[in-house]
């Protein structure tokens, strides 16, 4: 069922031993503000994606393997509140829950899942994790230089720690191999301690488009805002009991 609401836009989800634990609406914290996303929690994975309508039709699928996640509380900040950072070798964000309630079933059903998942391969946590984007609305100024963005100076994210810096401040690469198979785009400072600097003392520079890479913003745009129209569902023998 869940596949299917994925359409033709989604990866084939029914293998053998996965099952369901939950699903519902969390708010995830995307580049340019927060916004609503389906997420639904398997035994193994967790798989979220943009909401085109509320229950049926899902498109811009991500799958996230559950033996790659931490989870990291996060303090109410204002009309922030009720979230914690889901972390994974490439790619972490911040979600939020409607009620403290849901964030605390949300984090130990996910927690409960990971912990069973890893003890069952005998696999070790992972330890490095790709760094928290800034939103673009919490830098007005690029956090290196310090110079105000404009239509023409522009924002970009270092992919090393997710820092809002211009163009000048992020004109490097580097391989980041638990990220991409390719060269990303990093701070300067990141650049240095990554790739150091050449014998004659100059640093490569990237002399592509300006763009910053597209990819980690492809689920940003173009959907519905629906309402928090009920609470999430926990399945079967995984429900666990919490009280807030």
């Amino acid at each position: 069922m869940v596949e299917g609401c994925f359409g033709g836009s989604g990866q084939p989800l029914a293998v053998p031993g996965r099952v369901l634990v939950g699903e519902g609406i969390l708010t995830k914290m995307c580049r340019k503000k927060p916004k609503p996303r389906q997420f639904f929690l398997f035994n193994d994975t967790l798989v979220y994606g943009n909401i085109l309508i509320n229950k049926k039709k899902y498109n811009k699928q991500h799958i996230i393997p559950l033996e790659q996640v931490k989870l990291e509380s996060l303090e109410d900040d204002g009309l922030l509140k009720n979230g914690w950072v889901i972390k994974t070798a490439t790619k972490s964000f911040a979600v939020y829950a409607a009620t403290p309630t849901e964030k605390g079933e949300w984090m130990a059903h996910i927690q409960r899942c990971v912990s069973d998942l890893l003890k069952k391969s005998g696999k070790k946590p992972t330890e490095q994790h790709a760094a928290v984007w800034v939103p673009d609305a919490e830098a007005p100024a690029c956090q290196v230089c310090r110079n105000p963005f404009t239509f023409v100076n522009r924002r970009h994210h270092c992919r090393k720690c997710g820092s809002v810096v211009c163009g000048p401040c992020s004109k490097h690469r580097a391989l980041l191999p638990s990220q991409s198979k390719k060269p990303l785009r990093v701070c300067n400072t990141c650049h240095d301690s990554v790739s150091g600097k050449n014998q004659d003392g100059n640093q490569n520079t990237w002399s592509g488009s300006a763009d910053s890479s597209g990819e980690d913003d492809s689920d940003e745009e173009g959907e519905e805002n629906p309402s928090w129209s009920s609470a999430p569902k926990f399945y079967g023998s995984n429900q666990l009991s919490y009280r807030n």
